[in-house]
């Protein structure tokens, strides 16, 4: 599958909204595609993904079809952004590319928690 660089995110949470939100704001966002998945009656976005599978974690699916999640999928997206590119590059590289991966994987646990404080007036 080939296509736009697709971004996956979850538009019922209120940190995520603001974080794409910001990125959408960007120089080159609007030549990558935001895929909400929050949104009824979504059941497979993409080959290998699944609606439930990207509300639990981040998510983008390159322009050759290839399905990336975690740090490193916010790597990749920062490369496609001028203002970021080289957070992306660096970030994308071996050992930094690990370290984001378990930054997120450490993240992942506070989400819930973190949603709950961002809706609190």
């Amino acid at each position: 599958m080939s296509g736009r660089f697709t971004i996956f995110f979850d538009g019922s949470c209120p940190l995520c909204r603001r974080e794409i939100g910001f990125y959408q704001r960007q120089a080159g966002a609007d030549g990558l595609t935001w895929q909400d998945v929050s949104r009824p009656g979504q059941a497979d976005l993409a080959p290998g993904l699944s609606c439930a599978e990207a509300m639990q974690r981040f998510h983008i699916r390159t322009e050759a079809g290839e399905l990336v999640s975690g740090g490193l999928a916010f790597a990749l997206l920062w490369q496609r952004l001028p203002r970021f590119r080289i957070f992306g590059l660096i970030g994308a590289a071996w050992p930094v590319r690990w370290g984001l991966q378990a930054g997120y994987w450490l993240f992942l646990p506070l989400r819930p928690l973190l949603q709950k404080l961002a809706r609190t007036p």
